[in-house]
């Protein structure tokens, strides 16, 4: 009798570990920081780096999800920029009543469900300071594809754009 108490013991405490360890984590800032008419770059990762967007046609079903998004929740877009295995954006907020947290986080539903898209749970985040710092970010996520050796000249990388700037008329060298 004592043998099968001790294994129900180890069985619990086997059940609470992993459950401990597989807990979602909260995401580092409050929501109230991503209200209203503010604006924070995003990175999103897919998970295990799978390879997704790689053609025209993906990009295209992307961006039209991510173009209804940022519509339904007031925020624009600077730049949004979709490397092989993970995307960079920098989304501001129109409104006082914007929510760019929830725009990131229904985008990511939608192109789950829609798409077959395998996000990692959790993304990485930078809230911005300031105007200088947006075409500062703008900039550097533009220049991402060159440092990736994906092309030469950013204005070539195909799967980016933006709801605020037209990029063809921009002569800016990114960082």
């Amino acid at each position: 009798m004592r043998i099968r108490i001790l294994k129900f013991k180890i069985v619990a405490a086997t059940f609470r570990l992993r459950k401990t360890m597989t807990e979602e984590r909260l995401h580092r800032l409050p929501r109230e920081c991503y209200k209203g008419r503010v604006a924070v770059a995003f990175t999103l990762c897919l998970r295990e780096r799978e390879r997704f967007f790689v053609n025209k046609e993906i990009f295209k079903l992307v961006e039209e999800r991510l173009l209804q998004t940022l519509n339904n929740f007031g925020c624009d877009a600077h730049v949004y920029l979709f490397m092989p295995d993970h995307c960079h954006f920098l989304f501001e907020g129109k409104t006082d009543f914007s929510d760019i947290y929830q725009c990131l986080i229904n985008f990511k539903q939608k192109s789950s469900y829609y798409l077959k898209i395998m996000w990692q749970k959790d993304f990485y985040d930078h809230i911005l300071r300031n105007d200088e710092d947006v075409i500062k970010q703008t900039r550097y996520i533009l220049g991402n594809p060159i440092r990736k050796n994906l092309v030469q000249n950013w204005k070539e990388y195909p799967f980016k754009g933006s709801t605020v700037y037209d990029f063809d008329g921009w002569d800016i060298a990114p960082t």
